[in-house]
């Protein structure tokens, strides 16, 4: 599935253009809402594999590229938000646009911070949470990354392409336990999205530039709210980017939630293990559903 059938429509949102898609049957009586919120530095492709499994369990799946990412806008003015706090909003405005009013909601990386403060804030928009290698705390940015964003994002912006494409390759790479088969697989859509006139540009000032755990730190103390929430925290046990002592700590935090590690995973678990991911998925929001009605 390419990125362009998974996400294949546009509609503005705060006047700003995202890119969504809905996959499954519309049928009311049977369809359950699931709503899909991908990371940095990936787009709305990571959940590629893990959107038909969840359509054959009779789910009506949601998916969106978040602002500055994928096939959604890039904006050219600095003063669009596109932090995590300014992600909400834009998921909020995803939510009315297709009329959901409660959806099951599955987070990645940073979108497990925008998931987080949108179950903290808005409990009531949540059927249940599932949480994959995400922040949460001080968890992020990394050391690694730190590094960089001391040497100047303007300068980094501003590298040629062959060294940005030969540096961040390596980093996407850094994300899987199976290199060969990201390699082989999504590894170049991911990496050209982070590239070339305009990928490179956006990925520092509406990506890294806004890599603050202020966002997630401000909710930290709260996630014990969501102890009324049926919640599930998956995670690679090889993580190199949000190491596996994290998947325990935000466990801990959220009393009644589910812990799931999943062995030769890393960061991007849905390149890692998808067919593991999707089973857990289909299996806790099947069940979560049914005790609903």
């Amino acid at each position: 599935m390419s990125p362009h059938r998974l996400v294949p429509r546009h509609v503005l949102i705060d006047g700003v253009r995202i890119a969504y898609g809905v996959h499954g049957s519309k049928d009311e009586r049977r369809s359950v809402p699931v709503v899909l919120i991908h990371g940095t530095p990936s787009s709305s492709y990571i959940w590629r594999n893990i959107v038909p499994p969840l359509v054959d369990a009779g789910h009506l799946v949601h998916v969106y590229d978040l602002l500055g990412y994928g096939l959604s806008e890039r904006p050219w003015s600095l003063d669009v938000d596109t932090s995590v706090t300014g992600q909400v909003p834009i998921l909020e405005g995803m939510l009315a646009h297709w009329g959901l009013e409660k959806a099951h909601i599955v987070a990645h990386d940073i979108g497990g911070a925008i998931a987080q403060r949108l179950a903290v804030f808005t409990p009531e928009r949540l059927s249940s949470l599932t949480l994959i290698d995400v922040c949460s705390f001080d968890s992020w940015p990394s050391k690694r990354t730190l590094e960089q964003m001391h040497q100047g994002l303007d300068r980094l912006a501003k590298k040629p392409d062959a060294d940005h494409r030969a540096h961040f390759g390596q980093w996407l790479l850094s994300t899987v336990v199976d290199r060969q088969g990201l390699t082989k697989g999504a590894f170049q859509t991911y990496l050209d999205f982070i590239s070339g006139p305009v990928g490179q540009g956006s990925l520092f000032q509406h990506q890294v530039a806004h890599y603050d755990p202020e966002h997630t730190l401000e909710i930290s103390d709260r996630l014990h709210e969501l102890g009324d929430l049926a919640v599930q925290v998956i995670w690679g046990r090889d993580d190199a980017w949000q190491r596996v002592d994290w998947a325990h700590k935000i466990h801990a935090a959220i009393p009644g939630s589910t812990l799931h590690i999943i062995e030769d995973c890393g960061h991007f678990a849905m390149e890692d293990r998808p067919q593991a991911i999707a089973r857990l998925l289909v299996d806790f929001i099947s069940a979560d559903s049914g005790a609903q009605r």
